[in-house]
């Protein structure tokens, strides 16, 4: 019987980037297929699932650490800043997991059939074992990427299934909070895509506010209690972060990477640079590149 880890493995091995990561022609899914541990990584993470089908994994999100492995599942339920690293993978035993980006439309037109929802933890970041029910359907769903033809009359129905099985499981209430209408949530969401869409321009806090629908004091406290940061450190990790791909990926120069993200000052972005990611960009982006060659 063909599992989940013989779809993934096979189809990783064909369309895995440099970085292990393997795109799908399905909405919202792709999956990881590293063949070594990796160095730290870090990322403003979207709403997701991430299921581990073989090796380890570590992630950082505000002081806390998570470890997942074969059978976990990490649960992010709002747009928050973590530090990952693959800390179990070889060439016979790649770590391998599957990433499914949370749809909202999909969660509040579920949240709206299935009634109340019991009162669960709120915490952003998660790690259980994976539901059957959710590893059953990720199998079916990527079954079709055998099956082309099938995928654009199948794979809506087994997304929404996987939203289902999540919403129906242990912390279903936590995931129901994105589809509440005008919660919170969705509020800060919103100013949370003008900061993704926007990160290199000026954003002042009572614009953001406006487009949260709050006043300027709420909107600070409730931006943090979502994501963990302020607006602003929010606006400078996603600058950094898009900085640091400029540099590994593109070549782009330290000064080139700085004024395209929106840093005014090459010293002030040196200095930002190095207190996130622990060392300075020519010598991280330098690291980064020779891991990467190693692996």
């Amino acid at each position: 019987m063909t599992t989940l880890l013989d779809i993934m493995d096979r189809h990783g091995r064909l369309h895995a980037d440099a970085n292990g990561i393997a795109t799908t022609p399905i909405p919202g899914v792709m999956f990881f297929r590293v063949t070594a541990p990796s160095g730290v990584s870090h990322a403003i993470a979207r709403p997701l699932v991430c299921l581990v089908v073989q090796g380890a994994k570590q992630v950082t999100m505000g002081g806390r650490d998570f470890s997942l492995g074969a059978g976990d599942s990490l649960l992010i339920t709002a747009d928050v800043p973590i530090v990952s690293q693959i800390t179990k993978a070889g060439p016979s035993a790649p770590y391998v997991s599957l990433v499914l980006e949370l749809d909202l439309a999909i969660v509040a037109e579920l949240a709206r059939e299935m009634g109340p929802a019991l009162a669960g933890a709120a915490d952003p970041v998660r790690v259980d074992p994976t539901d059957g029910e959710v590893a059953g359907a990720a199998l079916r769903l990527l079954h079709l990427l055998d099956r082309p033809a099938a995928l654009p009359v199948l794979q809506a129905p087994l997304i929404r299934e996987m939203h289902y099985w999540l919403l129906a499981g242990r912390h279903g209430a936590a995931i129901r909070r994105l589809g509440w209408p005008d919660s919170h949530a969705q509020r800060i969401g919103r100013a949370v895509a003008l900061l993704r869409a926007e990160f290199a321009k000026p954003l002042p806090v009572n614009r953001l506010a406006e487009v949260a629908g709050m006043s300027v004091s709420t909107f600070h406290q409730h931006f943090r209690a979502v994501t963990s940061l302020s607006p602003l450190q929010f606006q400078k990790q996603l600058r950094l972060i898009e900085a640091r791909r400029l540099m590994a990926a593109e070549g782009a120069s330290a000064s080139m990477a700085a004024f395209a993200v929106g840093y005014e000052s090459v010293p002030q972005f040196t200095r930002e640079y190095g207190r996130l990611f622990g060392a300075p960009p020519v010598r991280d982006v330098k690291a980064a590149r020779e891991q990467m060659r190693a692996a």
